[in-house]
């Protein structure tokens, strides 16, 4: 076999393969003798079926398959023997391939990059750091009530915080727009679910009322032909209701699962949650900026077909969240370019922190897998059983010990760089970070 390599960009390879013909001929004939011993045809006893027979009926279907078997065997002898690591698959173009003469087939891939990871020593990281105070508690009590209240029509204008049942059509220099019209949508006022100026033009009016309200789109709409547009809504009440928050009594504590019987203990409850999830939203902030400037410090080119690869991956996802298990989207009819640019970052992510955990020998640390499943656990009924279940699913807890050395190598980038607190509200705390409440 002979084997010769061409770079044809950063990370594009081309090999030349070139497999005697006799290897081909005998692996045919072997498969033609194979045949013959197995295969029935009428006219023949079994097993005695002459080769040639077999050969001028299926040896071209034959041969097609061994070269597919040559080709797949002799690509990875030739990409191990030039130290190749190929990213995706290659392209397979054959150069000569007829009965007699060697086998010559072009291999087109991409390699995956070298990286020399940089100095990480002079990188700034601002971690936050947050309290709930018992104000925030209050708050998200007031908000799981108002995710249970129920709402009752009033004969009285509309005041913040009544829910306002509406029809509506919107226009732009006097003529009707698409999608801006409804019949009888419920909006509640200060809720900011409407282009700002709406809601507010809503209060004061009882139900009956016909309302003009003059609002200007925003800049950075959504919609390009209303951008920055003024625009005149024509707005019927139907009617005004005003909300009823349930009692803080067990009965309400038993629809979030919580078995308390007083106040005291489903605040304690509530703030336990609140905790986790803090905890949660502030490590998620610095695992995002460490890996930031972790891309930031590290330039590097990554493969297209792994970025496609991802693309296809999330693709998949976004059906089956949005669209159920059922879902008859297909996948590919999604656009590339909504996917692109988290893809490539994703890509760009896992090739550094591959060759992070390489160069500095990171292993998964038990005690941090056990203590991961066992936080992952708390939010069950029965903890023990969800640990047990964890501990003894080997696939589930390989994707554990995944995140756990994810975990690691941040904690290993974080000792490294130059680290300072800022403290933030619970509030703030919380909120995701730009580039993920994009994402």
């Amino acid at each position: 076999m002979q084997v010769s390599v061409e770079t044809t960009s950063g990370l594009g390879r081309q090999i030349t393969v070139t497999v005697p013909a006799a290897r081909i001929d005998q692996d045919v004939n072997k498969q033609l003798q194979q045949q013959a011993r197995t295969r029935r045809m009428d006219g023949f006893r079994p097993g005695k079926v002459p080769v040639s027979v077999v050969k001028r009926m299926y040896g071209k279907a034959i041969r097609q398959d061994v070269l597919g078997q040559v080709v797949q065997e002799t690509f990875y002898q030739a990409v191990t023997q030039e130290k190749l690591a190929p990213a995706g698959f290659p392209n397979i173009e054959f150069r000569k391939d007829n009965e007699g003469e060697d086998l010559e087939y072009v291999a087109s891939f991409e390699v995956y990059p070298e990286i020399t990871l940089a100095d990480y020593s002079q990188v700034e990281i601002t971690k936050q750091a947050a309290d709930i105070q018992e104000a925030d508690v209050d708050q998200m009590i007031d908000t799981l009530r108002k995710q249970q209240a129920s709402w009752s029509e009033v004969d009285r204008a509309a005041a913040d915080g009544d829910r306002v049942r509406i029809d509506f059509e919107g226009f732009i220099d006097g003529e009707a727009f698409d999608g801006g019209r409804a019949e009888g949508m419920d909006l509640v006022l200060g809720s900011n679910s409407m282009i700002p100026g709406f809601e507010a033009g809503l209060i004061g009016a009882a139900a009956g009322a016909e309302v003009e309200v003059n609002v200007t789109f925003p800049e950075d709409y959504h919609a390009e032909n209303l951008k920055g547009k003024p625009a005149q809504f024509k707005v019927t009440v139907k009617t005004v209701s005003a909300q009823e928050l349930p009692e803080l009594n067990e009965a309400f504590f038993a629809r979030f699962g919580i078995e308390e019987t007083t106040v005291e203990g489903f605040r304690a409850e509530v703030r336990k949650n609140m905790a986790r999830e803090l905890k949660q939203a502030l490590k998620s902030k610095t695992k995002e900026q460490v890996f930031s400037k972790l891309i930031e410090v590290n330039a590097i080119e990554v493969p297209a077909a792994l970025i496609d690869n991802e693309i296809d991956a999330m693709r998949r996802q976004a059906v089956q969240q949005f669209g159920g298990p059922d879902s008859k989207i297909d996948p590919q009819s999604l656009p590339k370019e909504m996917f692109a640019d988290q893809a490539k970052r994703r890509v760009t992510i896992g090739l550094l922190v591959q060759e992070l955990i390489k160069a500095n020998d990171i292993q998964p640390n038990d005690d941090q897998v056990r203590a991961t499943v066992e936080e992952m656990a708390e939010t069950y009924e029965n903890p023990q059983e969800v640990i047990d279940w964890y501990m003894g699913n080997q696939e589930i807890l390989n994707q554990i010990k995944a995140l756990v050395l994810e975990d690691q190598v941040v904690d290993h980038l974080l000792a490294a760089a130059k680290v300072t607190e800022a403290q933030v509200s619970y509030e703030d705390a919380i909120k995701p970070a730009p580039r993920a409440a994009a994402e």
